[in-house]
């Protein structure tokens, strides 16, 4: 249930109502008319912006729209009064009982309460990670998988029908690079001394078992044989094994892409040329040539005539080229054919998860994929920026597995995955993060991961001591639904309840925002409510959760926080981080 959804669908009903009594014109486009909770929690428990969106429309003052919309309101049995605030804000005060009620009704849907069909079984395409198959995953790669990994969670969440999928680049001459790398290690597993890894090759110790499995498969069949007669075989190798690396990586934290596609494939199909024809047949490619870049010229730029993309009548600030002066294919000829592949498996709604240096590539891809569609295809490129990795403030040393980063794996294994997902997602995406190894792993309210978890262990820590203190009283799921809700009356009870029926709303706002932030926002002031209300029961024992000689209040305030332990549940199953029930 979704009371703002509710109150935002009851606030149009009264519009719709007031222009058939001619109070108000028919036909306003109400869209844009919202119900959520009030910034000031004192000025009521919904607020409203109706008044002040129609106000072009029905050619009236806002106040005035305020005070036809506010009678309609006030006759809702569950409405206990509507105020209207400045110009022509309106707030809605809720009856008590109804705020009191949410709990039963948490409790009946448990973590599925606020699950949605937003998404409409809608298809959605989610791309992350895609990172080159040259190596194990670095710190970067890793916000970038948590952030698309939680988002995905999240619209699935919503009714989407999401697909995970992971883009190989496996094209470029950086897997020749790895086939040459790995080459080396495999003259270093038949006993050759090979120095020091030479400029240009990937350093990494990673490769050194690459080596000794092609050791194992080719014996010494390779060595002193010319390039051309091993570079394909050992690029399929090297890339393969990469990504099983790649593969348990993200194991680690917990994310399983259901597509692996490969970039590699679109040359041997055919779909690069493909993608060109498509846009040929629209009028929107030609032979051109660009102006120059600006600032420093690179040196290898020399004025030439170039197959273009005309990504100009698309909102882009030049057209793009689709061929290099040598003939081959540019990484966007690629990119034309990889999102027409997705457009064509069905997917209008694509999500893409790339790292902030890859910021200049987002218009031209947008653009492709507005022209192949007409319109009808839609491409959201979330871009996540680098995270800084700190210990005690310093910053943290390379690692000698990968070579010259940090890499995922490092991470993980210091401090967990709950912890490393948590942190990954308490910035938006486009925001530096800093990753302080230290702060992380502190047990404080300034750590928000175990400030969230510790609220959720706390209240199985009482559920515990309450069956030792009440034996006899029972304390099951049914017992808690039917328990008597009217006697939480506290206004920290009432702030605690009213923070918790905010959750569906937030999932709904997240998810359309493509936002899994926002989730461990909440979180983290729904666990700092519920912790308020347990230092006030150490002050005063008439707030505390188990009352010994009161079993309707203790059933009441533990049908309450267990509530509160299904949010929190939800919320960290989306960011996708375990809801421990001890710490």
């Amino acid at each position: 249930m979704n009371i703002f959804k509710d109150f935002q669908n009851a606030i149009k009903d009264v519009i719709t109502s007031l222009g058939n009594e001619e109070k108000l014109p028919t036909d306003m486009d109400l869209s844009n008319i919202t119900a959520e909770a009030p910034r000031d929690p004192s000025h009521g428990d919904i607020a409203t912006n109706a008044a002040m969106v129609l106000v072009k429309q029905a050619k009236m003052k806002p106040r005035d729209i305020a005070d036809l919309i506010a009678d309609g309101l006030g006759v809702i049995d569950t409405v206990d009064s509507v105020e209207i605030a400045g110009p022509g804000f309106i707030n809605i005060r809720l009856k008590q009982d109804f705020i009191q009620n949410q709990v039963s009704t948490i409790l009946q849907e448990g973590v599925d309460y606020g699950r949605s069909d937003l998404g409409n079984k809608e298809k959605v395409n989610v791309e992350y990670v895609s990172a080159n198959p040259t190596g194990p995953l670095h710190v970067g790669h890793c916000r970038g998988a948590v952030f698309g990994d939680a988002l995905a969670t999240l619209l699935d969440h919503v009714g989407y029908d999401v697909t995970k999928e992971y883009y190989i680049n496996d094209a470029g001459g950086q897997i020749n690079t790895l086939a040459r790398s790995a080459h080396l290690r495999y003259l270093e597993a038949l006993g050759e001394d090979i120095g020091e890894i030479p400029e240009g090759l990937y350093p990494g110790e990673y490769l050194i078992p690459v080596g000794k499995a092609l050791v194992e498969k080719y014996g010494d069949s390779l060595k002193g044989k010319d390039e051309s007669e091993w570079l394909e075989d050992l690029k399929a190798f090297a890339s393969s094994a990469m990504m099983d690396l790649v593969r348990e990586d993200l194991e680690t934290l917990g994310i399983k892409h259901e597509v692996f596609f490969s970039e590699k494939s679109l040359h041997d199909n055919g779909d690069i040329q493909k993608g060109l024809e498509a846009l040929e047949e629209k009028g929107l490619i030609y032979t051109g040539v660009l102006d120059a870049p600006k600032g420093k010229l690179p040196d290898d730029w020399e004025e030439r005539p170039q197959t273009l993309f005309k990504s100009t009548e698309f909102g882009d600030d030049v057209d793009r080229a689709l061929k290099k002066s040598d003939g081959a294919w540019t990484y966007f000829a690629a990119d034309v054919a990889y999102h027409k592949n997705k457009m064509d498996r069905g997917f209008n709604q694509q999500i893409d998860i790339w790292g902030a240096d890859h910021g200049g590539y987002v218009k031209r891809v947008q653009s492709v994929l507005t022209a192949l569609s007409d319109g009808n295809a839609e491409l959201d490129v979330r871009l996540c920026q680098m995270v800084k990795l700190m210990r005690d403030g310093e910053p943290v040393k390379m690692s000698k597995r990968s070579g010259n980063f940090i890499t995922l794996r490092d991470i993980v294994d210091e401090v967990g995955k709950d912890v490393v997902r948590f942190i990954m997602l308490t910035r938006k995406n486009d925001a530096s993060l800093e990753f302080d190894f230290t702060k992380v792993t502190e047990q404080s309210k300034d750590n928000p991961v175990f400030y969230v978890q510790y609220g959720h262990a706390r209240v199985y820590s009482v559920l515990k001591k309450a069956a030792d203190a009440l034996q006899g009283v029972d304390l099951s799921d049914a017992a808690l639904k039917s328990a008597d809700l009217s006697l939480l009356t506290d206004e920290s009870e009432l702030a605690l309840i009213k923070t918790m029926v905010n959750w569906p709303r937030i999932v709904e706002s997240a998810a359309a925002a493509n936002e899994p932030h926002r989730i461990s926002y909440y979180l983290y002031d729904l666990a700092s409510e519920f912790h308020a209300l347990w230092n006030k029961g150490n002050d005063r024992v008439d707030l505390r959760f188990i009352i010994d000689n009161n079993a309707d209040l203790t059933l009441a305030r533990l049908a309450m926080i267990k509530a509160f332990s299904m949010i929190i549940a939800a919320g960290l199953n989306i960011l996708g981080v375990e809801p421990v029930n001890e710490m």
